[in-house]
């Protein structure tokens, strides 16, 4: 993942972040001296970012698409209150297996129920409405994503959507580039969408928050 903006204040943003505490740094840890792409570790700042959305909005229930190795969904159980659960959805048995390690590990392990399998079928099955769903799974499958987490948002929920610019390469896709023309798509989809307002926000490589529009609340 390129940078978006200057790394020198990419290093000045984490190191005027809270630094993660334990229990996150060994995920880290672990996910990038023994997990393949490791670039796909949510870390410090987007990690705290979602925490607070977590917390500002008084968040009880959250769903998740794609977990990866776990932090995200320790990152947001952070933010929940007492009674707030999380639902984090993986394909991957193997990831799912590290995350599940660090959840059982943590404070939060009576709050996070991992889900292995494709997250369609998962969602598909869940009553909902979340106060908060974040998207971070692979990003062909983000329009169906969106479609199907829309309808499960409670009056007031957010979704959070993970890497919309593509490292920039959104603002103008080479004709080669399919992810990032793909992802351009989406973006126009969200925009264009009368159900829900957004705003695009170039925290990492771009977070893109979502609500229900007043008309449709």
């Amino acid at each position: 993942m390129s940078p978006i903006v200057d790394p020198r204040v990419e290093a000045y943003v984490e190191a005027h972040t809270t630094p993660p505490g334990p229990a996150l740094a060994a995920v880290a840890e672990e996910t990038r001296a023994t997990l393949s792409s490791p670039q796909m570790l949510t870390g410090t700042v987007e990690g705290r970012f979602l925490e607070l959305l977590v917390f500002a909005a008084g968040a009880r229930s959250v769903l998740e698409i794609g977990m990866f190795s776990g932090y995200s969904a320790l990152a947001m159980a952070a933010g929940l209150p007492a009674d707030g659960t999380i639902v984090t959805c993986e394909v991957s048995e193997d990831h799912a297996a590290v995350a599940r390690r660090h959840i059982a590990a943590s404070a939060y392990a009576e709050q996070i129920e991992v889900r292995v399998g494709p997250a369609l079928e998962t969602i598909a099955g869940l009553d909902g409405p979340f106060d908060l769903v974040f998207i971070d799974a692979d990003k062909e499958g983000y329009p169906a994503y969106y479609d199907a987490c829309v309808p499960k948002l409670s009056k007031r929920g957010l979704m959070a959507i993970d890497n919309t610019l593509q490292s920039g390469r959104v603002v103008d896709p080479t004709p080669d580039d399919e992810r990032a023309q793909g992802m351009a798509r989406f973006n126009e989809m969200v925009l264009a969408d009368p159900r829900t307002t957004s705003v695009m926000l170039s925290v990492r490589d771009g977070v893109t928050l979502v609500r229900l529009a007043a008309s449709t609340t």
